[in-house]
């Protein structure tokens, strides 16, 4: 068995998102993050809930993966960054937004504009698309690079939600179970 922690990007993810599909799928397998500040993302908030979602999760199984999306992203790697010894079975971080890019929501994530990103402690993938508003291929692969996470280019899908239509996304449970081996 494996414990999952989902992390959605700003105000979360509706029940279209695949996050919610494959949430409903996992049943109590899966522990969604609940920040206070979902629709004005305090990085402080955010790594509180990744925390909380994570103890509930390690309660349930020893393998614990992190399952994040967009700004999600950079609250998964923010708290593993403060967290190395904390096991994760591994961090699916999906389309995280380029805080340095132009359509960045500097306002609304505030504190979330100085996050770096720096070699995560264990094993992660990033997934991006062709075509995301939000992050350039290019900056993507970077971070990628500076996460020590494996990366992988998808066609042009977005942003990866829900306006994707990805619904259960297949191809992603297949990119998730490469990064977890199951």
């Amino acid at each position: 068995m494996v414990a999952y922690v989902i992390i959605p990007g700003i105000d979360g993810s509706d029940d279209r998102h695949w996050q919610t599909v494959w949430e409903r799928r996992w049943g109590t397998s899966a522990v969604r993050i609940s920040p206070a500040s979902w629709s004005a993302p305090d990085l402080d908030d955010w790594t509180d809930a990744v925390q909380t979602a994570y103890d509930h999760a390690a309660r349930r199984d020893s393998r614990v993966v992190l399952v994040a999306h967009s700004l999600g992203c950079w609250a998964a790697a923010t708290w593993l960054g403060k967290n190395p010894a904390s096991p994760t079975a591994g961090a699916f971080l999906v389309a995280p937004p380029d805080p340095h890019g132009p359509a960045f929501p500097r306002r609304s994530a505030a504190t979330f504009t100085t996050v770096r990103a720096h070699p995560l402690p264990g094993p992660a993938l990033v997934v991006a698309t062709t075509d995301d508003p939000y992050c350039t291929p290019d900056s993507a692969a970077d971070l990628a690079a500076r996460w020590n996470a494996r990366y992988h280019l998808t066609g042009p899908h977005g942003h990866l939600n829900s306006a994707s239509g990805l619904g259960s996304w297949q191809d992603g449970r297949e990119l998730l179970e490469s990064l977890t081996g199951r």
